[in-house]
C-alpha cells in the first residue's frame, strides 16, 4: 500500500505521518516513511541542491530536479518495498509538482507535467492521499520560528497558487482525503485512521 500525505508547510503532515506510522507498526505492520525530494543518497544530495538559498534555478530545472530524485527513490527503495507488501508512507508525492512546480511556479503546462509524473513515478499511483489543508497566514503562524529555504522563500502569491493546485487536485482526484489541518492532532489523526484502518483490514 502506498500513501502520500501532502499540504503546504506547517499544515501538520510531519505529526500525522509519525502517528500513522506508530500506529501501523502497533497493529504489527511493516511500514517505511520516506520525505520528498530524499529517500536515497542521490536523491538526498539533489534536495540539498533544491532547497539552497544560494542556488538560482530555472523552473523547468526544479521540475526536472525533483523528478529525477523522485525517480531514483521509487526505483531504488520503494518498489522493491511495495513488492515485498510493505507499507509506504511518502511524505509528498508527485501531487506536489502539480501544486509546486505547475500552479506556483508555473514552469510547464500542467498536463505535461502529469506525463512527467507519470515516468518518473515508474507507473506507480498512491491508494490514498492525504491532503491536509491550510490556508496561508495560519501556515506562517506555525512556522515563524523556522529559517525559510529557498522554496519556502518563494513569496505570498507562489503560495496561493500552490494552495489552488493542491484545491483542484483534491477536487478532481478520488483518491484525496481532504482534512482540515486546524483541527486538533488528535482529531486529525482518527480521520486519518478511519480512512486507513478499513484498507488494511480489507
Amino acid at each position: 500500500m502506498l500513501i502520500t500525505f501532502e499540504g503546504i508547510d506547517g499544515s501538520g503532515k510531519s505529526t500525522q505521518i509519525e502517528r500513522l506510522r506508530d500506529k501501523l507498526i502497533r497493529e504489527k505492520l511493516n511500514v517505511s516513511v520516506f520525505r520528498e525530494p530524499g529517500g536515497t543518497n542521490l536523491s538526498e544530495k539533489i534536495r540539498e541542491l533544491l532547497l539552497d538559498q544560494d542556488n538560482e534555478i530555472d523552473p523547468i530545472t526544479e521540475a526536472l530536479l525533483f523528478s529525477s530524485a523522485r525517480s531514483q527513490l521509487i526505483s531504488e527503495v520503494v518498489k522493491p518495498k511495495l513488492e515485498k507488501d510493505e507499507i509506504i508512507i511518502l511524505d509528498r508525492f508527485y501531487d506536489s509538482t502539480i501544486a509546486y512546480q505547475g500552479y506556483g511556479r508555473k514552469s510547464m503546462p500542467v498536463s505535461e507535467l502529469h506525463e512527467l509524473n507519470k515516468i518518473a513515478s515508474h507507473g506507480l499511483v498512491p491508494d490514498i492521499t492525504f491532503y491536509l489543508k491550510i490556508d496561508l497566514d495560519q501556515s506562517e503562524k506555525r512556522r515563524t520560528h523556522f529559517i525559510k529555504d529557498r522554496m519556502e522563500q518563494s513569496g505570498i502569491e507562489f503560495y496561493q497558487r500552490v494552495i489552488r493546485g493542491f484545491d483542484e487536485l483534491a477536487n478532481q482526484v478520488s483518491r484525496f482525503r481532504t482534512i482540515d489541518a486546524l483541527a486538533s492532532i488528535e482529531e486529525i489523526e482518527k480521520e486519518v485512521w478511519d480512512h486507513i484502518g478499513p484498507m488494511i483490514k480489507s
